[in-house]
């Protein structure tokens, strides 16, 4: 009995990295006129350094308050973790030289956000994407 409890202890914490891991894909609604985007693109964005989307129109972010998804978005497109992030918007604050995203409470929302708006850009989990919304990206 032991050795079973032992094994399935092993074989739960060999499982525990994987579902720490979090799929991410970047999406904008149904209606942009946006069919695909680089890594790069997006982390432009998502950095303030472009509020442009490709083609020319205005991007409005939609960041996720917090999670796995977000932190994956983040370390997979701009290279930097929660705590980077944290200290490059307080930066960006500070200076003036660009505002934090709205940020949705949930995906959910998010997705609701991004759907109304052809502007809205923002990251998702795969298995919340629908019909209201397309992917852009898959870092």
């Amino acid at each position: 009995m032991k050795f079973r409890n032992a094994f399935l202890c092993l074989a739960l914490a060999a499982l525990l990295p994987a579902a720490a891991h979090a799929e991410v894909v970047v999406v904008v609604s149904a209606n942009s006129p946006v069919t695909s985007l680089t890594a790069a693109q997006a982390s432009q964005i998502f950095l303030a350094k472009s509020v442009s989307l490709p083609g020319g129109g205005a991007a409005t972010p939609i960041d996720i308050a917090s999670g796995p998804v977000r932190d994956e978005f983040y370390t997979k497109v701009t290279g930097k973790d929660a705590a980077q992030l944290k200290s490059y918007w307080a930066q960006l604050t500070f200076t003036g030289k660009a505002k934090p995203f709205r940020q949705a409470p949930s995906a959910a929302e998010a997705k609701k956000l991004i759907a109304a708006s052809p502007s809205a850009i923002g990251y998702l989990a795969p298995a919340d994407v629908d019909s209201s919304v397309r992917v852009v990206l898959k870092p």
